[in-house]
């Protein structure tokens, strides 16, 4: 027996989008100063918390698969675009740098009052329906280095699942020092009063 709101997808999607943004909010995250503040180095919450959700994620999918409690069908993995993945990566870097916001947070920044997170919603639409319109004269691109469909970090590279789980976890400890280090020396991070500030 499975749960009547998962069953029903919007309803999941509403809930986990709910529960996504409460804690985006509790985090400080729907501040563009929090955010921007990771890209001075100031203050590394954003890269301790995503990165700790991504290896969390990762192991969990990792026992289910191992242990049967999921298939290979119960979830999918996007063709790679190599080319279209390094680009788009660069290119919401910099509106991440410059605008403090990403796509979730924006939202967030807006449902908590934040005017400046609706001009970024607005950019984003904009610049959404700019690429649509150009798409013709960028498709070759956006195509290129295409992967093989469903291609992951194991196919990709040749090895097991587990030691790129390590690597993981080593580059999130090593990152995680090499954070609180450049906070104690830049003056991080940033407290209550400048995360809740206006802007």
């Amino acid at each position: 027996m499975s749960w009547p709101i998962y069953d029903n997808g919007v309803a999941a999607g509403l809930l986990a989008g709910f529960l996504f943004g409460y804690v985006l909010e509790n985090a400080g995250f729907g501040s563009p100063r929090k955010l921007s503040a990771q890209f001075r180095l100031h203050d590394w919450s954003v890269f301790k918390v995503m990165f700790t959700a991504v290896i969390v994620a990762a192991v969990a999918l990792w026992l289910s698969k191992a242990f049967g409690g999921i298939g290979a069908d119960s979830y999918y993995v996007a063709t790679p675009f190599y080319w279209a993945m390094a680009l788009g990566g660069l290119l919401i870097g910099a509106g991440f740098a410059l605008a403090g916001y990403c796509p979730g947070t924006s939202a967030v920044g807006l449902a908590g009052g934040r005017l400046d997170a609706l001009v970024f919603m607005v950019g984003m639409v904009l610049g959404t329906g700019l690429f649509a319109g150009v798409f013709g004269s960028v498709e070759g691109l956006y195509y290129a280095a295409e992967g093989p469909q469903g291609q992951t970090l194991t196919d990709l590279l040749g090895v097991p699942a587990w030691l790129i789980l390590l690597v993981l976890i080593g580059l999130a400890w090593g990152g995680f020092r090499l954070g609180s280090r450049l906070e104690r020396k830049l003056g991080g991070p940033l407290d209550a009063g400048d995360i809740h500030a206006r802007p």
